[in-house]
Order: structure tokens, then C-alpha cells, then sequence
């Protein structure tokens, strides 16, 4: 009887020990007390793997300072660990809009964003996030204002969370989605890969397809936790 629970790790690599290494050599020596403390945290919470990795984390939080970001979107937050490195790392006058409609899955992450003192940086909206994205664009002072998306939601909306995203973002500005090799079954045969992976492995295909074939943006994905697809808006 086929398993419906996860067996695979986030990390791509074929090698769990190259991984490994990866991890302690490069990502941990470098990786903020809050978010070891929230990582550690979240590893104890039931769907802990749906937490961001820390070397997806790590490449995240680059590309927010490369970029100067100061006004952010975060589209799925669950315990906030990628909120947390993003309110971490923006200025102290910057803001963050996260959406998520699990408000108890964020509380669990609250008391070290409290304790991290960037908690003022965060505007969290308990919602699913298609009805927030078109309630900010109605404000035309909304669009084009965005320096920076990270989206790590339901994978069949991801597609319309970027045609929102794009007006709401900069040119030149950057989103980043998680999950877009959904645990390395985007390349296996569907008679493959477990079922509970099959809706979210057609979802992603699509919508690597979509950002391939979209002229507005420059794209790379990457091989970091379950696979990263970071876009530039060209125009």
C-alpha cells in the first residue's frame, strides 16, 4: 500500500551528507539567534517541514539586501521564519505585508519576533491572500511600490498570486516563490510520485511553464530547500 506521508527531505541534493555539510559549514555559522531559536521552535509543530529552509533563508535574505528592500510582501507565513529573516534584515522604518489565514500557526512564531523587537515592522492580515492582493491594488498608490515578494502558499494559486504581484511590485524589483520543484517530482513520471504530491506537483509544472513563458520578468531557479524561483520584474 503506497505511503501518504512524506519521506523525502527539502534539500535536493542527492547526498544528505553534502547537504549536511552545506547546512553546517555555511548556513548555521551564519544564521541569526531569532531564527535559530524559531527554527528549532517549528521543527516540534505538526507540517514543521512546510517551514522555510535556512539555506533558502540564506539566499532570501541576500537578495534583500542587494536590493535595499524596504517595503516587502510575504504571501503564506505559517510560524514566520522567513518573515522573521525578512523583518530582521530590511530597515527599522520598513514594513512588511504577510498574509496567511492560519493566525495560530503565526503566534507560534510571534514571541520571537516580539523578543527579536522587529515586530513593528510586521503588518499580518489573517486572510486567504487573492481577496487582500486585489483590496491593495484598488489604492493606486499600491502598485508599483513593492521592492521585494516572497510567496510560499497553495502552489494552484500561484500563478494568480503573481499577475497581483507584478503590478504591486517595482520595476526591477524581485519576488521570490518557494516549493517549485515540489520535493524533485516536477521531473518524475506521474506514476511515480506518491499521491499526496500529485496535485501540487501538476500545480508547480504550470506554473513553471507560466514564469518561462512570461516576457516581463528574468527568472533562475535554483536548487535551495524545494527549490526557490527568483523572478525580476523587467517592466
Amino acid at each position: 500500500m503506497e505511503s501518504e506521508k512524506p519521506t523525502e527531505t527539502k534539500g535536493l541534493l542527492q547526498s544528505r551528507d553534502l547537504y549536511e555539510y552545506i547546512l553546517e559549514t555555511n548556513v548555521y555559522p551564519r544564521e541569526p539567534e531569532p531564527l535559530k531559536e524559531l527554527r528549532a521552535l517549528t521543527a516540534s509543530q505538526p507540517g514543521a517541514i512546510m517551514g522555510t529552509a535556512p539555506d533558502a533563508g540564506q539566499m532570501i535574505g541576500l537578495l534583500l539586501k542587494i536590493i535595499g528592500a524596504k517595503k516587502t510582501i510575504e504571501v503564506g507565513v505559517f510560524t514566520g521564519y522567513s518573515l522573521l529573516l525578512t523583518a530582521l534584515t530590511i530597515p527599522d522604518d520598513g514594513k512588511i505585508v504577510a498574509i496567511d489565514p492560519d493566525r495560530e500557526a503565526y503566534e507560534i512564531g510571534l514571541p520571537v519576533m516580539k523578543k527579536a523587537k522587529v515586530e513593528h515592522k510586521i503588518d499580518f492580515i489573517e486572510s486567504k491572500a487573492l481577496p487582500v492582493l486585489d483590496k491593495m491594488l484598488e489604492n493606486p498608490d499600491n502598485e508599483g511600490s513593492f521592492d521585494f515578494a516572497f510567496v510560499d502558499a497553495d502552489k494552484i494559486n500561484y500563478i494568480n498570486y503573481h499577475e497581483r504581484i507584478m503590478k504591486l511590485l517595482k520595476v526591477n524589483g524581485i519576488m521570490v516563490y518557494d516549493n517549485t520543484l515540489w520535493l524533485g517530482s516536477v521531473a518524475r513520471p506521474e506514476s511515480s510520485v506518491p499521491n499526496f504530491l500529485r496535485e501540487g506537483r501538476m500545480s508547480t509544472i504550470q506554473f513553471n511553464k507560466s514564469l518561462a513563458a512570461d516576457p516581463r520578468i528574468e527568472i533562475s531557479t535554483v536548487p535551495l530547500g524545494d527549490g526557490l524561483t527568483i523572478c525580476r520584474r523587467l517592466y
